[in-house]
């Protein structure tokens, strides 16, 4: 069964029927299918914890020469988009160029020209192919001096990442710039697209290589694209104050170890962005690198300071602003399911730390007969017995959390018809190609029957009848052809449970043959 469900509960309801699953994994598999058919890198689910809490110059060494082709070129621009995609750009956070590969190197735009994330992904869709010779070597020194270059817009003191995507081809030496650049501390992920020298490319990249090397077909890059946005996260993050295992009500600081236990102590300060005068302020010793700040608001942004406090050296303070998650209610959504006669399984989702226990009212429409079950929260279903046939239920799940507050949904339920479901479905030979099927009543207050035929050849067929009559002709049944015949009750509220057999014809004049499939 389906419901659809709203926070001031209301509801809108289909009533199971058997087949009910098949659809429901049917249109699951549709969903999926569109959703990849309209794009790869298609964006992660549910709300993301914002990247503005790092900094650093990430510079890309495109391969731009004619040993690409253009399609190759084209998904290579996609791919480096998505990567950078949830950064935070400006002059405290994330820079980013691109140095083309070719004859002689170029670079396409300066670290500090493009610094939101529209006009960076505008430039990163006009930049050209220039062809020309793959001189890899030649763009890494060249890479070597705009890393560093003022004029480049480049900034001291941040770490450097460097991510060089090739075809695996150069045609000059490769060894010395790259290990010039890893010696001044810049951090090198190489992305492979072709058939790369893996001892080449394995000492050319960072250590280890398993973490910054990696081998793939262009149009798989979307595959690597978070696992190397993390490795790139580590880096960049990894000098400053910075957040992780952000919820909508708490989140981790971390930070560089500036101090020990014996040289001094830190000094946390933090406060809602739009409320400065309600700072609170934590201590910890020198010893630690870490801190969890609960009881916050959610979907609110904070201003956080770090202050070293130490006895032999000054460091300076670390600033950063946190924005956490917004608040996640239950129950958001119910499901009701596996439903019989007599009983049918609610569901609901999502399940939280913060609710201690749900409490599920039902009762039949109309009527004001309402019974109580109590689930505890850590469970997210359970299943109603004891009910009435063909009858329609109201149910309300109700979350009690911590906080003493509750939260309810609403949605509607059916039962199923008592026997709903025919019997002994039997059949009879009426000549060549024709059989005819017939059965005994099913209970209740039936509409009529829908008998179907999927024959092994041939067209499948449907027929419908009504409630007095039980017995249908089947023609064009190919000799030696084993065919499904399925017959099912109709209902005011919902299908009842169908019937089938396969039915087998001999392909000689000694009839049919019938054995039952469930």
């Amino acid at each position: 069964m389906t419901v659809e469900v709203s926070r001031d509960f209301g509801f809108k309801v289909v009533c199971p029927g058997p087949d009910f699953a098949m659809l429901a994994k049917a249109v699951l598999s549709l969903g999926l299918w569109l959703q990849f058919a309209a794009g790869q890198n298609t964006p992660e689910r549910g709300p993301q914890p914002s990247t503005s809490n790092s900094e650093g110059d990430l510079l890309f060494l495109l391969d731009s020469s004619g040993s690409v082709s253009y399609y190759e070129f084209s998904r290579v621009k996609e791919f480096m988009w998505d990567l950078v995609q949830p950064f935070t750009f400006g002059p405290r956070d994330v820079q980013t160029s691109i140095i083309h590969i070719s004859t002689t190197p170029t670079m396409e735009f300066p670290f500090d020209r493009y610094l939101s994330s529209g006009t960076l992904q505008q430039a990163i869709r006009n930049t050209q192919q220039l062809m020309g010779d793959t001189n890899t070597g030649k763009a890494l020194s060249y890479a070597k001096e705009k890393f560093f270059s003022d004029e480049a817009g480049a900034r001291p003191d941040v770490p450097k990442v460097l991510v060089w995507v090739t075809d695996g081809f150069s045609t000059d030496d490769i060894s010395e710039p790259m290990q010039l650049l890893k010696d001044m501390g810049v951090t090198v992920f190489i992305v492979s697209t072709g058939r790369g020298n893996y001892l080449e490319l394995s000492a050319a990249a960072s250590q280890p290589p398993e973490k910054h090397l990696h081998f793939v077909d262009v149009d798989d890059l979307p595959i690597i694209t978070k696992e190397l946005r993390d490795a790139i996260l580590d880096v960049i993050q990894a000098n400053r104050l910075h957040a992780v295992d952000i919820t909508s009500s708490s989140f981790r600081l971390m930070w560089p170890k500036l101090l020990s236990q014996e040289t001094g102590y830190y000094t946390l300060e933090y406060a809602p962005l739009d409320d400065l005068a309600r700072k609170r302020t934590k201590q910890v010793s020198g010893a630690h690198t870490s801190l969890m700040l609960s009881n916050l608001a959610p979907e609110t942004t904070y201003e956080v300071a770090l202050i070293p406090e130490s006895n032999v050296h000054y460091f300076p303070p670390q600033t950063t602003r946190v924005t956490t998650l917004p608040e996640e209610t239950s129950p958001a959504q119910v499901l009701i399911s596996e439903s019989g006669p007599y009983s049918f399984h609610v569901s609901w989702a999502p399940t939280l730390d913060s609710v201690i226990g749900y409490q599920i009212l039902y009762g039949p429409l109309p009527g004001n007969s309402v019974k109580l079950l109590e689930v505890d929260g850590e469970h997210n279903s359970t299943v109603v017995e004891n009910l009435a046939p063909n009858t329609t239920y109201l149910v309300t799940v109700t979350a009690v959390y911590k906080s003493g507050k509750e939260k309810s949904l609403s949605a509607k339920a059916c039962t199923q018809e008592e026997g709903s479901k025919v019997r002994h479905l039997r059949f009879e030979d009426m000549g060549p190609n024709t059989l005819k099927a017939s059965w005994d009543s099913a209970d209740g207050k039936v509409l009529g029957y829908r008998v179907r035929c999927r024959r092994q050849t041939g067209p499948s067929s449907v027929i419908s009848v009504s409630p007095q009559i039980r017995s249908v002709v089947l023609t064009d049944l190919a000799s030696g052809t084993t065919n499904k015949v399925c017959v099912k009750p109709m209902y005011k509220n919902q299908p009842g449970k169908r019937l089938c057999r396969m039915v087998h014809m001999q392909p000689d004049a000694q009839g049919y043959k019938h054995r039952q499939r469930a």
